[in-house]
């Protein structure tokens, strides 16, 4: 297939997909290898910024997808939504900010550090599919951890997490806490001073 021709296939798929296509999915339907998917995905990226277009393509992590441009979102809201999008309380913003941060956690993590009970937030957080289940940790009571979303990264306007900004610089202590708690071990008083 010629470049150009392969970037209307590439259009094609990911118009009709609606959701994100992994590469690996792209490269065996589109009969091309991964460098040259990436020059064509990357060649349309560019075109439809470059004409202001009102559709972007966005990579993903590991998949691609056709996405609204972002100066266009009111106008999209307006048109296809019925009501206002609920927007994130600072609780939610809080337990998703710890959650992307430091994934996979657990809810009891994600109390320790809040210092609160995050049980009705975590659901919300799961219900607006902005986290999900990452397995269980391999511990006593073998709790649910939670890692954040592709729709988590799509809504933030990321393309992976090494995206999100950097966080302040952690004490000493924090660090001690966070490996005292991966490690599933109890912090004693001396030490939690």
């Amino acid at each position: 297939m010629e470049v150009k021709e392969l970037e209307s296939a590439l259009e094609g798929v990911l118009f009709a997909a609606g959701e994100p296509v992994p590469v690996e999915r792209l490269c065996l339907g589109l009969e091309v290898d991964r460098p040259t998917l990436d020059a064509v995905a990357q060649r349309l990226m560019d075109r439809y910024s470059y004409d202001r277009r009102g559709i972007r393509l966005v990579r993903l992590d590991t998949s691609y997808q056709l996405c609204s441009a972002p100066e266009f979102a009111p106008c999209v809201r307006r048109t296809l939504e019925s009501r206002k999008p609920a927007r994130l309380s600072q609780p939610a913003l809080e337990v998703l900010s710890i959650i992307a941060y430091y994934q996979p956690v657990t809810r009891a993590y994600v109390d320790q550090v809040r210092g609160v009970d995050s049980s009705y937030t975590i659901g919300l957080l799961l219900e607006r599919e902005l986290i999900e289940e990452a397995g269980r940790l391999a511990v006593p009571g073998r709790p649910m951890q939670f890692k954040t979303t592709r729709n988590f990264l799509r809504s933030f306007g990321l393309s992976s997490l090494e995206e999100l900004p950097e966080l302040p610089n952690q004490s000493q202590e924090g660090s001690q806490m966070t490996l005292e708690t991966a490690a599933g071990l109890p912090v004693s008083p001396a030490e939690g001073q």
